[in-house]
Order: structure tokens, then C-alpha cells, then sequence
């Protein structure tokens, strides 16, 4: 025999109860750290031209002269087809039914919460395309002199010393896969050299002599095998540089323009995104890359490091 209900039950008391709703989650959201550490320079008219200069070796100078003797002849020439980057648009077209939007929209509002998501995937495709973008991204564009291969495979600290060797003017930081920096980790762990760490942005970084190696989920990874970058930034040190295109209509971000498009005969609301976008590397030895990193390269450490 069922004993009597004495109480109201949980289940019927929460159709009187509010449910706390967080925003919608959205997993593919990384810290996007190359875009933060890049410096950015506005582009007047979608094109940015990289003057480079032609003959350095053939500028003579002279360290003393006789009252007799003569000057050297130079000049500075300068390329005569430098190369020019046009800004890419990373678009898309956001489609929402006004019924929806207008009924469904406390506590949060339909309508930022689909620019919202939309525009952070947006942002996480032009940190894709900064690294692999067949035109001008990071590493389609390494000179075969700033290629490295490992020496035994791992990321090992004399890799990335041998990095260093071709970005030895003001190096920034070091890009790769997250696997790629635990790889590197385990190499320094199996040596009894742990890399320091440092702290940027509120996040801890490892490093190696001083240069902080930043994850990029971006960095492709197949077979087992990625890549690992080392940087230069700024327009002052000749380094890698942004572009983007200032003063948009409807500007979020620069360079991040969002457009309402009108409302159509289903009552379907659009809105165009876009985000224009570039990246230049000003001189060869800005970026050097050390290809075929194994990242799946383990060890049995010493009953010490356990």
C-alpha cells in the first residue's frame, strides 16, 4: 500500500521556480593569442606594399680616408615589383526569424547571442587563416633559409635553440600546437632542464631562454607530426605584422563590420559579417619554422622524476 503524499513534491515545485540560464556555451572559443600578441597597422585602402631593398651587399663604405683618397660610390636600390597584400574578408551571412527574436528573448537576448556566436567563430577562422592561409598566412610564406627539421624527431631544447639562430633580432615568441609545447615539455623533463614559465595576459606560459612558446590549436597537426614557429613582431623591428581595414560602416572591432540587411517576405532578419584581414611578413628572417615535430614521442623517466 502506497504510503500518503505529506509534502509537495520537488518535481511539481519547480514549475513555479525560475531556472538560472547561462548564455550559450560555445566549446570551440580559444584565447586567439596570436592576434593579441600581432601588431596591428591600419590599411587606408584594402593594400598594403612591402618595399624591400635590392642590393645591401653592393652599399661600399670606407672607415678612414687620406685627404687623396676617394669616396666609395653607393646607392640604395629598391625592388622594382614589391609585393602588395589585399585585405581578405572572412564573411557570413546571420539569418534569424523575427518571431523568434521578438518571443524568445529574456534573458538573453536572440540576437546578440547569434552575433555573439557568430562573430567568435568568425574570429577563430581569421586566427586559422593568419597561420595557414595559402596567400599570406605564417606558414606559407617561411623563406626555405628559416626551415628546420628536428634533430631527433621530439622538440628538443637544441631545436629551438637552432630557431633561434634564424630570428636571433628581437624574437617574440615561439607558436605551436598545445601538443607540440607538451612535447617540447617532455624533452626538457627527460634532460632535467623544466623550462621556466611566465606569466602574459593572466595566463602562464612556458618558456625557453626567455621567449614564451604560445599555444595555437591553428597549427596543424597530421600523422603525428606539427610544427613549431618562432616570431618577430612590430613595423619598427621589421618583423610580422597585421592588417586590417579602419573606419568600416557598422564597425564592431577593427576591422569587424556587422550590417543589418533588411527583413525578408518569411520575416527572416540578416545581418552581414566581416571581418577584413591580412598578415605580412616585412623581412625573411621575421619567422622561422621547425617542421616534422613528432608529438606523440614518450619516455620512461627515472624513479627520481616520478
Amino acid at each position: 500500500m502506497a504510503e500518503p503524499v505529506q509534502t509537495l513534491g520537488a518535481s511539481a515545485a519547480r514549475q513555479l521556480a525560475n531556472t538560472t540560464k547561462t548564455a550559450a556555451q560555445y566549446e570551440i572559443i580559444t584565447p586567439r593569442w596570436l592576434v593579441h600578441l600581432l601588431q596591428w597597422l591600419p590599411v587606408e585602402a584594402g593594400v598594403y606594399r612591402v618595399n624591400k631593398v635590392k642590393n645591401p651587399a653592393d652599399v661600399k663604405t670606407a672607415c678612414t680616408v687620406r685627404e687623396s683618397g676617394e669616396l666609395p660610390d653607393s646607392f640604395v636600390d629598391y625592388e622594382e615589383h614589391p609585393r602588395e597584400y589585399v585585405l581578405n574578408a572572412v564573411s557570413t551571412k546571420l539569418n534569424i526569424s523575427t518571431r523568434v527574436s521578438d518571443l524568445f528573448s529574456s534573458p538573453h537576448d536572440q540576437i546578440k547571442e547569434q552575433l555573439r556566436l557568430t562573430i567568435e567563430t568568425i574570429k577563430e577562422h581569421q586566427e586559422s587563416e593568419l597561420i595557414n592561409n595559402p596567400d599570406y598566412g605564417l606558414l606559407a610564406n617561411v623563406a626555405d633559409s628559416q626551415i628546420v627539421h628536428p634533430l631527433t624527431g621530439a622538440p628538443t631544447p637544441d631545436d629551438l635553440d637552432e630557431l633561434l639562430t634564424k630570428v636571433w633580432k628581437e624574437p617574440a615568441f615561439f607558436l605551436a600546437h598545445p601538443l607540440a609545447i607538451a612535447a617540447f615539455g617532455r624533452e626538457c623533463t627527460r634532460r632535467g632542464v623544466p623550462p621556466p614559465t611566465v606569466s602574459l595576459f593572466g595566463a602562464q606560459f612556458i618558456t625557453w631562454r626567455g621567449i614564451p612558446l604560445i599555444p595555437s590549436d591553428k597549427v596543424p597537426v597530421a600523422d603525428g607530426k606539427s610544427k613549431i614557429l618562432l616570431i618577430r613582431v612590430g613595423e619598427k623591428r621589421q618583423g610580422v605584422v597585421g592588417l586590417f581595414q579602419p573606419g568600416l560602416p557598422g564597425e564592431q572591432n577593427p576591422g569587424l563590420s556587422v550590417r543589418f540587411m533588411g527583413i525578408n517576405e518569411y520575416a527572416i532578419a540578416s545581418y552581414l559579417i566581416s571581418l577584413y584581414c591580412s598578415l605580412a611578413i616585412l623581412t625573411d628572417d621575421a619567422v622561422a619554422v621547425l617542421e616534422d615535430v613528432e608529438v606523440n614521442k614518450f619516455h620512461d623517466y627515472p624513479d627520481s622524476y616520478k
